[in-house]
C-alpha cells in the first residue's frame, strides 16, 4: 500500500513538474507575441477613433507610425520563418507606409487608409496563425 502511494504521489509530481516545464518553454521569448500585441493596440486605438468619430491627423499619424515602427519588428521577432510570412510582412509594412504617406485628417480618409492595413493583418492571420 505504502508502495502505491509513493507512487502515485511521485506520477502526480513528476506531472506538475512537466507541466511547469512546459510552460516555461513556451514562454521563454515574448518578444514575437509583445509585436503583435503592440501592433493590435494601435490599430485598435484607431478603429476606435474611427468609431467615436474623434479621428486627429496628428493622433492619426503618430498611431500609423508607431505600426509602422512595429511592422519593422515582425520578421526579426518570427526567425527561421518561411519567406511567405516575410513577404506578407512586408506587404503589411508597405499598406503601413502608404497609410503614413496619406496623412489621412479626418475619419473617412482614415478608414481608407487603415483598411487595407487590415486586410494585410488578416490574410497574414489566416495563412500562418
Amino acid at each position: 500500500m505504502r508502495a502505491a502511494l509513493l507512487i502515485v504521489l511521485g506520477l502526480a509530481i513528476g506531472i506538475i513538474g512537466t507541466v511547469f516545464a512546459m510552460n516555461a518553454i513556451k514562454q521563454r521569448n515574448p518578444f514575437p507575441h509583445a509585436v503583435m500585441v503592440v501592433m493590435a493596440h494601435h490599430l485598435g486605438d484607431l478603429r476606435n477613433a474611427v468609431k467615436t468619430q474623434r479621428c486627429e491627423a496628428t493622433q492619426n499619424r503618430e498611431q500609423l507610425e508607431r505600426l509602422l515602427a512595429a511592422s519593422s519588428d515582425i520578421a526579426p521577432a518570427f526567425p527561421g520563418v518561411e519567406q511567405g510570412f516575410v513577404d506578407e510582412a512586408r506587404h503589411l509594412h508597405n499598406q503601413l507606409q502608404a497609410a503614413v504617406q496619406a496623412a489621412p485628417t479626418d475619419c473617412a480618409t482614415l478608414t481608407a487608409a487603415i483598411k487595407p492595413v487590415g486586410e494585410a493583418c488578416q490574410s497574414c492571420h489566416q495563412k500562418y496563425r
